[in-house]
């Protein structure tokens, strides 16, 4: 607890500093000053003292914090306060939360009176911009003294945790529209071919626009009425995200960093795989190394979003012949293995060995974010010779990328090329056509 002279004080010490240049004017003065000067001192230490031992004994002040369990990123949610006057009087207050350096926050702090034995809820707000475990440490009180001479700085030990994950209410938004009828909706397109699936779902009446080999000629016959075959996707397949931890996902052209916009599709994608009857898995890479296997079960996308939501990139460059290496050893069954990453032109020299390595055993999807920054530094107008450079340079990059990018779809690669904000719609039309088209 430290203590502060309050406004009251000064004003006190005003006093004594008119009287002392009362003193030094007239001598007459000089026993007043004295007297005051003693009087003020004494009054000052009483104060104080009295303050320090009563809340020692007692603390005048008790706080609960109401922190959820989790915390959605970037969305603005709200914590309380339960402030608790427990002194014989009214207690003028200052609150302030100590909150994580990962937190913005509105609203703080808040200054209130309590009354005596009474308390009162208080709500800030504070908006998340970091997956992960967050901790908040403290509340500090500022409250007056006794004769409200003193300030009193108390921080209370309030410790609290809660967990920040990807923002799943925009995915749960999403779920309500992923099924056969809304996807469209998401922009997700579903194409319908001859045969509809490759596995049989069922027997139902002839519907028009159904074709000629999905009638049931046998059934037809038996009923006297024209019977359609109906099939659906293949089901109990295995969908493997590989996730690039690298450094290069720390690329950020809007409120969300390439890592975070890619953990957003991935449990999107999750999502609508489960309710296909595939399973779901995850490996991670050039980074922080963890493992899920595939599981089916939509409880999948709570293992996922749990094995995830504290991941951060790290500052190594992406191995892909290592993490190809690593997840042939670990998985042998034929699966989908979606590579999320984030591409340079360099990266071809060791990208073309570990997909075609892949390619033996697995069906591989390469998924690339682009930057739209480099994008858009092309729209800036040229004004001097470093703006040409700089042009001249981005256009050979780009070149370079582009170059890339036909080796991989040359050699037979399904790949995606996309801003992060078009990831997952991209991500789950590609998802469906290869479910489609039987190659898996």
């Amino acid at each position: 607890m430290i203590p502060f002279p309050s406004k009251n004080a000064f004003y006190l010490l005003a006093l004594l500093a008119l009287i002392g240049l009362l003193a030094s004017l007239w001598t007459a003065f000089v026993p007043v000053w004295k007297i005051t000067l003693a009087i003020i001192l004494l009054i000052l230490f009483a104060d104080l003292l009295t303050s320090l031992v009563f809340n020692k004994i007692r603390p005048a002040i008790a706080v609960k914090r109401d922190l959820p369990g989790s915390l959605p990123l970037g969305v603005s949610r709200h914590i309380g306060l339960r402030v608790t006057n427990q002194s014989k009087r009214a207690q003028q207050l200052e609150v302030f939360d100590h909150f994580p350096a990962q937190i913005q926050s509105q609203g703080l702090p808040v200054r209130l009176t309590i009354p005596a034995g009474q308390h009162a809820d208080i709500q800030y707000r504070v908006i998340a911009q970091q997956r992960g475990k967050l901790t908040f440490p403290r509340v500090q009180i500022k409250l007056q003294s006794l004769l409200k001479l003193w300030q009193l700085n108390l921080n209370l030990e309030v410790t609290d945790s809660t967990n920040v994950y990807p923002n799943f209410a925009a995915i749960s938004h999403y779920a309500l529209l992923a099924t056969d009828n809304n996807l469209s909706q998401l922009g997700i397109i579903k194409k319908r071919r001859r045969g509809e699936g490759q596995d049989f779902h069922q027997l139902r009446e002839y519907r028009e626009g159904d074709a000629l080999r999905q009638i049931d000629w046998k059934a037809t016959a038996r009923i006297q009425k024209l019977i359609s075959r109906e099939y659906q996707d293949e089901r109990d397949q295995e969908i493997i995200f590989m996730l690039d931890c690298g450094h290069r996902m720390l690329a950020k052209d809007d409120e969300l960093s390439h890592f975070d916009h890619t953990l957003n599709a991935l449990l999107l994608l999750s999502y609508v795989a489960l309710r296909q009857g595939d399973a779901v898995g995850l490996g991670t890479f050039a980074g922080e190394q963890r493992w899920l296997p595939p599981r089916k079960g939509q409880h999948t996308v709570q293992d996922i979003l749990n094995t995830v939501y504290d991941l951060q990139p790290g500052s190594e460059s992406p191995d892909y012949s290592k993490a190809a290496t690593e997840l042939l050893v670990r998985h042998k069954k034929r699966s989908l293995l979606i590579i999320l990453t984030n591409l340079r032109d360099e990266d071809s020299d060791d990208l073309m060995p570990a997909i075609q390595l892949l390619r033996k055993r697995h069906l591989v999807l390469l998924a690339n974010l682009q930057e739209t920054s480099i994008n858009n530094a092309l729209e800036k107008p040229i004004e001097d010779l470093p703006d040409a450079l700089q042009n001249a340079a981005t256009h050979k990059y780009l070149q370079h990328r582009q170059a890339t990018f036909e080796q991989l779809v040359s050699s037979g690669i399904n790949t995606l090329d996309v801003s992060p904000e078009k990831l997952t719609v991209e991500l789950i039309n590609a998802y469906l056509g290869i479910k489609r088209s039987g190659v898996l």
